[in-house]
């Protein structure tokens, strides 16, 4: 067999009969873990043919209520500030509305301070209080921010007060740089990240991960990639899940700043240019079908997908079984894999009766001969 790559669906069988367009993401499956605009995410994967699993692996607790809040808030308005830095849209006017309710005038007295945006949402909510943005950086990570800073573009540090609007995390490079370089940081928790209150969902998926039950796993934030290795840790699949992300799972964030978690734990990640989630979603289109080869038998392409084939550039459903065999044969392409191995692969078990039972529904669901057998040996895929 030759690999030959998959860049559009095949025009039809030979017969001329017409094929159903192959999407991109037919025959995967894709775990969304965001807690905010899971929905739009899973949507964007569902268009492009993926199977969408939802476990979101956080859940966003706003403080407005919380005593951290108001003691902070009064920090900043204690003395005037000459920075503040806005990390999300949403985080930036909540934090502006729970001030107002509390009667505290914090819109006025951000007024006379420069006001960082980290990216588009930041931007809009402080334009939408009346304030105006005084710079925003292209790649929206606070690693530019910080290094915008530091290069003295907003003036010297040293004794300058700053106010940086958290996000859930606790931005330590940012706040710690900004402190190394002399400057007074008055930290604002505006919501924190905490486990679901159902962690059913997640507990499912990282046994999944470990399984190599699902192909691809997004992240739209650190927390959510940091609350999948806890859960894992706390469920005993730790192991698993980072040996399935090492072979046979794609990891794939939002942004470096979402990568981290998993980086920090030998964890290879697929990353967009760009923070969003539509570069995301390409990131998955473009990358997974690009880790299963497509392979050549004689006048047939076949690639063998996460729960499914792809012959001829026509998607074939196969039940567990036949999968099974059909993506064991496919490791190794052209070499005999024995029935004790094919067994092996089963989860149903069984005896020699039950390979050659999913190697005749194998073949029959595929319609094509690139299963041979290999008499006292075992199967392999046909060169």
């Amino acid at each position: 067999m030759t690999d030959r790559a998959l860049d559009r669906p095949a025009d039809g069988p030979a017969d001329g009969t017409a094929t159903e367009e192959l999407l991109p993401l037919r025959g995967y499956t894709v775990a969304v873990t965001a807690a905010r605009r899971s929905e739009e995410l899973g949507a964007l994967l569902d268009r492009r043919g993926a199977r969408v699993v939802y476990a979101p692996a956080i859940r966003i607790v706003p403080l407005a209520d919380d005593a951290d809040l108001v003691a902070a808030t009064r920090d900043v308005l204690a003395q005037p500030v000459d920075l503040v830095v806005a990390t999300t849209g949403v985080g930036f006017r909540g934090w502006l509305e729970a001030a107002e309710a509390w009667d505290l005038p914090l819109r006025e007295h951000l007024q006379t301070a420069r006001v960082l945006a980290r990216g588009p949402k930041a931007r809009g909510a402080i334009r939408g209080a009346g304030l105006v943005d005084a710079w925003s950086p292209e790649s929206e990570s606070s690693a530019e921010v910080l290094q915008h800073l530091l290069s003295g573009a907003e003036g010297p540090l040293p004794g300058r007060r700053i106010a940086v609007q958290l996000h859930g995390d606790p931005l330590p490079e940012l706040v710690s740089g900004l402190v190394r370089a002399g400057a007074e940081v008055v930290k604002v928790p505006v919501y924190r990240w905490v486990l679901p209150e159902d962690t059913a969902p997640l507990r499912r998926l990282v046994a999944t991960i470990a399984a190599r039950g699902v192909d691809a796993v997004t992240f739209t934030s650190a927390p959510a990639a940091a609350s999948l290795l806890q859960v894992a840790g706390d469920e005993g699949v730790r192991a698993g899940v980072l040996a399935a992300f090492a072979d046979a799972v794609l990891a794939v964030a939002v942004g470096p700043v979402t990568a981290g978690p998993l980086e920090a734990a030998g964890i290879r990640t697929v990353q967009p240019e760009r923070a969003r989630l539509g570069a995301l979603a390409r990131s998955v289109v473009a990358e997974l079908p690009a880790q299963h080869r497509v392979l050549t038998s004689g006048p047939h392409t076949l690639q063998v997908r996460g729960h499914a084939a792809v012959l001829d550039g026509r998607l074939v459903e196969l039940p567990p079984g036949p999968m099974a065999v059909l993506r064991a044969l496919a490791r190794r392409p052209g070499v005999v894999v024995s029935r004790p191995d094919l067994l092996a692969e089963l989860s149903g078990g069984g005896d020699a009766h039950a390979v050659e039972m999913a190697v005749t529904r194998l073949r029959a669901a595929l319609g094509a001969p690139v299963v041979e057998t290999v008499v006292k040996r075992g199967y392999r895929l046909a060169v």
